[in-house]
C-alpha cells in the first residue's frame, strides 16, 4: 500500500488519541504542560474539526500526525502558520517518517497551499532533544518566554519553507522595487 498523506477525519480519532498519548510519554514525564500530552478524545476530534490536522499513513496505519493550527491562540505572538500535536508512533519511531510528515506539510500545504513564506512551532528548552531537531532543520527561534507554568524556557521557532517570497517582502519593507 505504501504510504499516504492526508488529512485527519473524526473516524481517525481513537487512532490518534492513542498515537499522540504514547509518543508524549516523554513529555509527561518531563512534565511540561503540552495539551496534546493528555488530550482527551474529545480534544483530539475537537483538534480535527477546528484545525487542519494532517497524517502520514503507512500500510494502512497512521504513523505520524501533525496539525496546522487554525485558532487564535498564537495569533498575538506569530501571523505566520503554525504547527503543533506533531507526534509518531514510538513503534515506528526512527524510521523517517515524521520527518517526511513535517517536510511534506512545510512544502505542499505551507509553500504551496498556503503561499507563506515560513512556518512557526513552539518548544521548551527542558526537553533534552526537541529544540536541538528543529535547529538541525532548518528551524530558529524568534522568541523566548517562560509562561511561567514550570515548563522553563519555551521558544517560538522559524523556518523559511519559500526563500523568494521572504526577500520579496523584505524588499518591499525596505521600499525597494525588486
Amino acid at each position: 500500500m505504501g504510504e499516504q498523506f492526508r488529512l485527519a477525519g473524526l473516524p481517525d480519532a481513537e487512532r490518534l488519541r492513542a498515537l499522540i498519548f504514547a509518543a508524549y510519554s516523554p513529555i509527561r514525564e518531563l512534565e511540561l504542560h503540552w495539551p496534546a500530552a493528555n488530550a482527551s478524545l474529545e480534544q483530539i476530534q475537537g483538534n480535527i474539526v477546528q484545525n487542519e490536522c494532517y497524517v502520514l499513513e503507512a500500510d494502512g496505519t497512521i504513523v505520524a500526525t501533525i496539525t496546522l493550527s487554525k485558532g487564535d491562540d498564537v495569533k498575538h505572538i506569530t501571523d505566520l502558520p503554525f504547527i503543533k500535536w506533531f507526534a509518531v508512533d514510538p513503534a515506528d519511531q526512527g524510521k523517517g517518517y515524521g520527518g517526511r510528515l513535517l517536510d511534506w506539510v512545510e512544502t505542499r500545504i505551507i509553500r504551496d497551499k498556503l503561499g507563506a513564506s515560513a512556518v512557526t512551532l513552539g518548544t521548551a528548552e527542558k526537553h533534552p532533544w526537541l529544540l536541538s531537531m528543529y535547529e538541525r532543520r532548518g528551524y530558529e527561534s524568534i522568541y523566548s518566554f517562560d509562561p511561567g507554568n514550570g515548563d522553563g524556557v519555551g521558544h517560538l521557532l522559524r523556518k523559511v519553507v519559500n526563500p523568494y517570497e521572504q526577500s520579496m517582502i523584505k524588499s518591499k519593507r525596505r521600499g525597494s522595487t525588486g
